[in-house]
């Protein structure tokens, strides 16, 4: 079946096609039992699950519960009201990107990159920057036209601005895994701030966050250039990078990358 012969309207699949079953966990601060299982059940009837089926509970400490709940859902999905950020610049090898990069800024790339804050969890940065990579695809640190600098987990923000400064970075890459209080949008939005007000105009490196809990579309609001979400390769930030900064319009092309 074609994307055009695809159906516009679809419903949750479970056990048949359109049968709109759906599973969803979540914890009440109710002791474990019978009333922690009905209170379970009616907060997922509210939600539009019914019959809702406690398929799971476990006590979580002495006054909190964790479910798993089952059941069918009346929704639809209008596939053609889904807003979703597409990919508009070409994934390229990294033969290409070293010539995009080579071509376009005939100097190296630089770029620093950092977990920020209380952050302590480095393991998806290291992914996109160290040489050994992620899904089979080499790091950052791989490409030949980029330097790359990881300074590594819990830097703070006046710091992390600092080292940009002092390497000339173009491109600044922030990892957030903590997401409690939204703790990695509010330190998203630090970092944005922190640069604006360090670098003149429209000087300021290209700014890229990313982590599993992040809306792609929420660059603008968090005043980034660009957010990455779950699952995101090294081949996929590197093009990104070659596209912004080497070519295509980019900041390095209008002379506005790598200024300290």
């Amino acid at each position: 079946m074609s994307a055009a012969d695809s159906p516009r309207l679809v419903r949750p699949y479970g056990d048949t096609t359109g049968d709109g079953m759906v599973q969803v966990s979540f914890t009440l601060p109710v002791p474990a039992g019978k009333l922690a299982e009905g209170a379970a059940s009616q907060l997922a009837t509210a939600m539009g699950i019914d019959p809702a089926m406690v398929v799971h509970s476990r006590a979580v400490g002495p006054e909190h519960t964790f479910f798993v709940v089952y059941g069918p859902v009346r929704h639809l999905v209008d596939l053609s009201a889904v807003t979703v950020t597409e990919r508009d610049y070409p994934l390229l090898s990294p033969k290409e990107v070293n010539s995009v990069i080579r071509g376009g800024m005939r100097r190296k790339l630089v770029v620093l990159g950092a977990c920020v804050g209380t952050d302590a969890h480095t393991v998806g940065i290291d992914a996109i920057l160290n040489i050994k990579g992620f899904a089979g695809e080499k790091g950052l640190e791989y490409y030949r036209e980029m330097r790359v600098v990881n300074l590594g987990a819990q830097v703070a923000v006046p710091q992390l601005v600092e080292r940009a400064r002092g390497e000339k970075a173009d491109a600044v890459l922030i990892s957030q895994v903590v997401t409690q209080r939204d703790a990695h949008l509010t330190t998203t939005r630090e970092v944005a701030a922190a640069f604006s007000e360090a670098y003149p105009a429209g000087r300021r490196p290209l700014l890229v966050a990313g982590g599993p809990r992040f809306d792609e579309n929420a660059a603008g609001a968090l005043g980034v250039d660009r957010v990455f979400g779950r699952g995101t390769t090294p081949g996929e930030v590197a093009s990104y990078l070659a596209h912004a900064l080497a070519g295509g319009g980019g900041k390095a092309e209008r002379g506005e990358g790598g200024t300290g």
